[in-house]
């Protein structure tokens, strides 16, 4: 890695640029393998950075609160339950923004960084209502002036909570400044409830999974809060894991150490791999390494949770170490800040109030919140297409839905000319960024590298055949469906489900594709119960033309660039 440039493959560009696309990315991913994504030194210390800017301000929000004191003196006030709360809802604002996670050139957001608040203030952009046709008020695609106003609602009432002082001695807990007041906790769900009705896509960027799930917690009395908290957690790291219970994670985790800023020798980077440069599938080491971080994630926050003493402190010390892997991966995405929170959350919840178990709760409340978010994670492994894989706690488990949409010129031109955006469509800002189309075929196909290297890759680039299979593939540009949420709604976090059939028909509505134009490929996840992923070709102008399967076990056992994978088509429009 240089320090200011990226370290990018060297290959003859005229011999390399007349391959198919499988041989394009065949030299992509042996640079991956052994460099990752070759990000310039400086541009993770900007992450590392804004991590801890993120930090600071935490902090100074806290101290701000009455009764809270010292600046040096966190011993003294990091387990207040204020404190937690203030956490809790400027990491949400922090995340509602855009300053989270999907910020920045690792998230290929490179001019503006960020999208979020500067689509969601702006009346006119694309909104995506998770059940238009079940909730009323909630239908059509096209934000309004009262959706922004609803969008500033909440930023307003997130910045008055974290300006308030405590209410006072709480029965129950050992605090003399209180809690938030109730009515400003209420009415931040009410408001960002409302908002994910009309738009799904806040409601995750707000990473309503974590924070939303957290701030009901506050709802309750004395310990009940403390302990509600904790079940959370516990279903957010327990879920996780559970999630990763699939062939598909060490492909995750090659991916991932073989991209880290930490492990620089290329020969350590090499043995996440089964045999570099000719088999790139994932190595001992990094199925090793996947069996082992599930085993922690799983097991030890029961001990965090059941123990006191030093089995407690060994358990949180672990949980810390875990956290802090995937964060110093710097991972692409980029979700950083909550890692940082859980390793907040363990000191605040878990060291801060050990004392707070079972024989201390009140009321039935937080087991039900704890059975409703549990249902919720279950669901989400039992039907993937329905629940979208934050609320469905599938974190890093290289399982969720995805999607490639491959567009002609003219349909990028379109999308440019008749949507509200402030971000340029992806091949754009590479070329902006990088200097000229020619260039920019590197790092566009080097992100092609890193979908490949996911199991899910194999199957988008071989579908992608399936869908220009009437057509002349060199007319198209093949681009992750991530990009296209980044460009038309502000957002993205590795998620199919804003990419899917809802957004193909609201940029059709807009940009009136002619038949051809556009061929987009859908790929289900994986269900836990079921060793195969559903895919649906459509086209937007004429609709869906063709759907079927393809089996896990034929994309754990082909390279990254191979394109071939058998599929099984269920039914066709011809």
């Amino acid at each position: 890695m240089g320090l200011l440039k990226q370290e990018l493959p060297t290959i003859d560009f005229a011999t390399w640029s007349k391959g198919t696309r499988a041989q394009k990315i065949e030299p992509m991913a042996r640079h991956w393998a052994e460099t990752g994504f070759g990000t310039p030194v400086l541009l993770h210390l900007f992450y590392v950075l804004k991590i801890a800017l993120y930090l600071l301000g935490a902090w100074l929000i806290v101290l701000s609160t009455t009764g809270i004191d010292g600046f040096t003196d966190v011993a003294t006030w990091y387990d207040e339950p204020i404190v937690f709360q203030k956490v809790v809802l400027y990491t949400m604002l922090f995340e509602v923004v855009g300053l989270g996670c999907g910020f920045g050139p690792l998230n290929n957001r490179f001019m503006p960084p960020l999208g979020s608040i500067l689509y969601w203030l702006r009346p006119k952009t694309i909104r995506l209502p998770p059940w238009p046709n079940r909730v009323p008020l909630t239908s059509g695609t096209t934000r309004t002036p009262f959706d922004a106003v609803l969008y500033a609602a909440l930023l307003i009432m997130l910045g008055l909570a974290l300006g308030t002082d405590g209410t006072g001695p709480v029965a129950g807990l050992d605090t003399t400044v209180g809690v938030l007041p109730r009515w400003e906790i209420w009415a931040i769900l009410a408001v960002l409830a409302v908002l994910g009705l009309r738009d799904k896509v806040i409601f995750l960027a707000a990473r309503g999974e974590v924070y939303a799930t957290l701030t009901v917690t506050f709802l309750f009395t004395g310990a009940d809060m403390i302990l509600a908290a904790k079940f959370v957690c516990l279903v957010i790291w327990v879920g996780a894991a559970t999630s990763k219970l699939n062939k598909h994670f060490p492909f995750v985790m090659s991916t991932m150490m073989s991209n880290s800023p930490v492990i620089r020798p290329k020969f350590i980077k090499r043995r996440f791999f089964e045999h570099f440069p000719d088999d790139l599938r994932p190595g001992r080491l990094s199925r090793v390494f996947a069996h082992l971080s599930t085993a922690v994630e799983m097991l030890v926050p029961l001990v965090l949770f059941c123990t006191h003493g030093w089995p407690l402190a060994i358990a949180a010390f672990v949980m810390v170490c875990f956290h802090l892997g995937i964060l110093s991966s710097i991972p692409m995405g980029v979700p950083l800040e909550w890692n940082v929170f859980m390793i907040f959350a363990i000191f605040a919840l878990f060291l801060g109030h050990p004392e707070l178990g079972l024989g201390e709760l009140r009321s039935p409340l937080p087991v039900i919140l704890l059975l409703v978010v549990a249902a919720v994670v279950i669901a989400g492994n039992l039907f993937p297409r329905k629940i979208a894989f934050l609320p469905g706690m599938r974190y890093y488990a290289g399982n969720w839905d995805t999607t490639l949409w491959c567009l002609t010129p003219a349909a990028s031109a379109k999308i440019s000319e008749n949507i509200v955006a402030i971000a340029s469509m992806p091949a754009a800002q590479l070329e902006k960024f990088y200097g000229n189309k020619e260039a920019a075929q590197i790092p566009l196909y080097m992100g092609y590298a890193f979908r490949a290297f996911n199991t899910h890759g194999r199957a988008l680039f071989t579908l992608a055949h399936r869908a220009l299979a009437d057509r002349d593939e060199a007319d198209y540009t093949l681009t992750d469906g991530e990009r296209i949420a980044s460009t038309a709604l502000g957002w993205n976090f590795g998620d199919g489900h804003m990419t899917n059939e809802q957004l193909i028909d609201a940029l059709q509505q807009r940009c009136h594709f002619a038949p051809g134009e556009v061929r987009v490929v859908l790929l289900d996840a994986q269900p836990i119960h079921r060793q195969q992923q559903a895919y649906r070709l459509i086209d937007p102008a004429t609709g869906e033309f063709e759907r079927g399967t393809v089996r896990v076990a034929d994309m754990v056992t082909r390279q990254p660039w191979d394109d071939t994978l058998p599929v099984r088509t269920t039914w066709s429009a011809t």
